[in-house]
């Protein structure tokens, strides 16, 4: 049978492929065959003006207050293999992505969520595109190289259309954005599923209450990786709580119960050598630090991820997951948390996609 050039990896690199490589960025908006660079008109038009066309005109994308704009509309059988963006992004800059036919999204995050990279450092006002510095990522899936350059790797196969916007809710900020869509039109297998990923905020955890990671999904698939934000609001260790997937009709008890939040996140013994938290980014999992007052101190932010990529969790109708804030109390007890917990699910299921919870204001997406 003919290579159809997705699924790639080193091993098929060597195959001949009838597909079709094209790019959508803002110097070619439809991907078209011979169309890139023409542009007259754009971001960089005055910096060109010595040079003309042909001489990077139009670079960016300016996303006004309100705004949302298409940054890719494929028709026809193919996938995304690659997306880069960076720009002077905000957590109320949201990326959506919509499959075939539908109406509804079946991606909705803010942009440095899916790209996990949920907490920024501050850096004050560094120039026109910059405010804050995103952490560096080295992970399969998602890169995050410097400086606040964003990659994804899913990959996205679609049959009959491919939509992707981005709103700016900001509102007074302007987002400049850099960005290009990589994809390849070709034959897409009947077994291939269709991406999503979901973003959520419990801000802050019920007294006895659990962070919900996803629910609500219906069709057949496998759950592919979490994204997690995780504002502690309490001094001490705080990661003892289980993560729960309930598959195919489980009610009370999930079929799959994690030991602790770091096990899940594959690391142990809460992160800690010689009594500091350590940075670490794997292919398939990683964790950064923002420590404003020191290892087990209140108000320390973490940003985590965990792709299964070799681990899939799979479903035949249905997906809940949940997760437990957890820390420690006085006689070796454990301490329900109240922390600050935002998550961003990534899995691959037929269509349609159910409807997702509502994303929340700018105000209940705000980091402060």
């Amino acid at each position: 049978m003919s290579f159809n050039g997705l699924g790639m990896n080193l091993g098929n690199l060597s195959r001949l492929s009838n597909a079709q490589t094209r790019s959508i960025s803002m110097e070619n908006t439809t991907g078209e065959k011979g169309k890139g660079g023409m542009a007259t008109e754009g971001t960089g038009k005055n910096c060109a003006r010595d040079l003309g066309q042909g001489w990077k005109v139009s670079p960016s994308v300016i996303v006004k207050p309100g705004e949302t704009i298409t940054l890719a509309d494929i028709n026809g059988s193919g996938a995304i293999q690659h997306i880069w963006i960076t720009g002077n992004y905000g957590r109320e800059s949201i990326l959506r992505i919509y499959w075939d036919d539908q109406d509804i999204p079946s991606v909705e995050a803010p942009l440095q969520d899916f790209f996990a990279a949920p907490w920024k450092q501050e850096m004050g006002s560094i120039n026109c595109f910059s405010e804050t510095i995103a952490p560096m990522i080295q992970s399969l899936a998602v890169c995050v190289n410097p400086k606040n350059a964003f990659n994804c790797y899913w990959e996205m196969p679609f049959r009959k259309r491919g939509r992707l916007t981005l709103e700016n809710r900001s509102l007074d900020k302007e987002r400049v954005m850099y960005y290009q869509i990589d994809y390849t039109l070709t034959d897409v297998p009947e077994d291939c599923a269709y991406f999503h990923a979901q973003f959520r905020r419990t801000n802050p955890v019920p007294y006895k209450g659990v962070h919900t990671i996803v629910d609500g999904v219906q069709g057949k698939g496998q759950y592919v990786g979490t994204v997690m934000g995780w504002g502690v609001n309490n001094s001490g260790w705080w990661g003892e709580g289980e993560i729960k997937f309930f598959l195919d009709g489980d009610t009370q008890f999930p079929t799959i119960c994690g030991t602790g939040t770091e096990d899940y996140f594959c690391g142990a013994w809460n992160f800690d050598i010689n009594g500091q938290y350590i940075n670490f980014s794997t292919p398939y999992s990683g964790m950064h630090i923002d420590k404003p007052d020191g290892t087990y101190r209140s108000q320390t932010r973490f940003s985590l991820y965990r792709w299964h990529v070799m681990d899939p969790v799979r479903f035949e109708k249905d997906l809940r997951i949940t997760i437990q804030a957890l820390g420690w109390r006085e006689g070796g007890r454990y301490l329900p948390l109240k922390d600050d917990i935002c998550s961003t699910a990534f899995w691959y299921q037929t269509l349609p996609t159910a409807p997702f919870q509502p994303l929340g204001n700018v105000d209940e997406l705000e980091i402060i």
